[in-house]
This record gives C-alpha cells, sequence and structure tokens, in this order.
C-alpha cells in the first residue's frame, strides 16, 4: 500500500468512484437490504488500498456488489461476463483482474459485470469462502439474468470468469447446480445460477484440484502461464472435463507468472492476447449470436 502521504492517498480513493460516476458504470448490491444473515453489516464501507501504479486492492466487503459495463447497442452480442477478481480471498484487485478486462469485453459487444465478493480470508472475517463467496457468485449470475431484458442480454448467455480466487468463485459456481427456487418470495432467487460457461484465469485449487466432473460442467475456458502452479491442477481439470465430454479449450502460456491479469502498459508478450482467445472461444460456442 502506498503510504507516503496520507493525504494524497485519501484523495486518490476519493477519486476512484467518482471516475466511475463519470463513465456511467453503476455499481448495484446484490440483495437490496444486505447479504442474507449479515444484513446489519451492509452499511460498513469498502477499503481500498491505492498503489504507486494506480491499481488498487479493495478489502472489509460486507455488501456484496456488482459494477455494469454494458456495451453500446449496436455492437451488443447478447452474451455477458461475470468476473470475479483475486485477491486470495484477503482482498480484490479490481482493476487488472477486473474493469479493465470489463471495457475490453465491452469493446467486443459483451457485457460484463465486476464482482466484488465476501472476502473469507480477510481479518477478521465472519465469512466462509465455500458458503459465502459460492453464494456472491451465484446471486450475481441470478441477478444478471433477472435484468437481462433492461441490460439487453441474452439470459441463455450467461457466463462467470475467474481470476486466481476469484477463479475459485467460478468453480464452485460451476460445479453447482445452481436451480433456482420456484417458491422464493425473492424473484432473482427462482432464477438458475448455472452458468453458461466458465472462464478460470490463473485460478486456485478450490473447486478444482479433486473436483467431481460431470457432463453438467459448463463449457470452460482455461487460461494459466507455465510459470504458476495452478498450471498443475488447471490442466488435470482440463484433462477431466475432456472425459466428461465437457467442451473446454486450454491456453498455457510460456515463461509467465501468476497475476497477469490485463493492463494497458503492455509489453509485446504473447498472454497479452489472451482477451482475443477468450471472444474467439466465446464464438466458437456461440455465445454471440445476436438476436
Amino acid at each position: 500500500m502506498f503510504r507516503r502521504s496520507l493525504v494524497p492517498a485519501l484523495l486518490f480513493s476519493l477519486a476512484l468512484p467518482l471516475s466511475a460516476a463519470d463513465e456511467k458504470h453503476s455499481e448495484i448490491p446484490l440483495w437490496t437490504g444486505g447479504a442474507p444473515g449479515f444484513e446489519i453489516r451492509k452499511d460498513e464501507k469498502e477499503i481500498h488500498h491505492v498503489q504507486k501504479s494506480g491499481e488498487y486492492k479493495v478489502t472489509n466487503v460486507h455488501n456484496p456488489t456488482l459494477t455494469v459495463f454494458l456495451p453500446p447497442k449496436d455492437k451488443a452480442t447478447g452474451a455477458a461476463v461475470v468476473i470475479a477478481p483475486g485477491g486470495g480471498h484477503r482482498e480484490l484487485w479490481v482493476l487488472h483482474e477486473g474493469e479493465n478486462v470489463a471495457r475490453w469485453l465491452n469493446e467486443h459487444g459483451i457485457a460484463a459485470f465486476v464482482l466484488k465478493y465476501r472476502l473469507g480470508r480477510d481479518k477478521g472475517s465472519p465469512y466462509k469462502i465455500e458458503e459465502h463467496a459460492l453464494q456472491d457468485g451465484q446471486r450475481a449470475i441470478r441477478l444478471v439474468r433477472s435484468k437481462a431484458t433492461e441490460w439487453d442480454i441474452d439470459p441463455s448467455r450467461v457466463g462467470i470468469m475467474g481470476f486466481s480466487a476469484g477463479g475459485e468463485v467460478a468453480a464452485m459456481v460451476s460445479a453447482h447446480a445452481g436451480t433456482g427456487n420456484a417458491d422464493a418470495p425473492d424473484p432473482v432467487d427462482r432464477l438458475s445460477a448455472h452458468p453458461a460457461f466458465t472462464a478460470l484465469v490463473s485460478s486456485g485449487p478450490l473447486g478444482i484440484r479433486d473436483a467431481t466432473v460431470t457432463k453438467d460442467m459448463p463449457t470452460t475456458f482455461i487460461l494459466v502461464g507455465d510459470n504458476d502452479i495452478a498450471a498443475n491442477w488447471l490442466v488435470s481439470h482440463y484433462q477431466a472435463l475432456r472425459k466428461a465430454k465437457v467442451s473446454a479449450e486450454l491456453h498455457v502460456y510460456a515463461k509467465t507468472p501468476h497475476g497477469f491479469g490485463l493492463r494497458p502498459n503492455k509489453k509485446g508478450l504473447p498472454v497479452e492476447t489472451w482477451p482475443e482467445r477468450f471472444e474467439e472461444f466465446l464464438r466458437a460456442e456461440g455465445m454471440l449470436k445476436k438476436g
């Protein structure tokens, strides 16, 4: 965290929401009254830790949200992606593993929604990864589907992408049936939380290593660097998907470490073109058809 001066850091932190507002990217809570069982904490403020590079991480998430990035209507393909940033379930790196990706997807006609989920390893956290982060991921899928008409989205083409710890969230969501509750008082909870497709980027092992893979898993895009220990379980996961006859695509980039994400200051490395591979994957899977 940048601590040279508390005043500049504070000013920078305050500038972030203003920038988001200027770009008309609204942030909406997953539950209007707060997360179930933790409603009393919904008004607690997130903490933004700003880095010298301008990137920032978020902690103290008690009111999980989606930040909405919609493409121009004339470009919209009907596809949508919930993006779960990484950070070891202690923090969320929402810029290079969230907002930058969302903007790229928008430019290519794909709606994107950056998820701030509850952090099971944040200091003093009352949350459990397998319960509350999973719940947030499922609610995000349902919430996007509930607003499909408003946001010009095909509800059958809503998927999830996760980076590192966010990949664990995506994997857990994908492994669950996510059947909606037809009798739920909240109409959002009546919708399916099962994603149409999944993208696992440098994902941690939770929900992947030793997970039971079935034919009902979503079509899956996997991306990792060969200098990342995550390659061990992600390659195995790809093989398990193939064995279960689930359509899947795997990219392992040479001389690439963990946490590459998507940054504007590119160095001409092959891994920096990964969003193009993801778009090709969506097109091959029939997710980018208009109308």
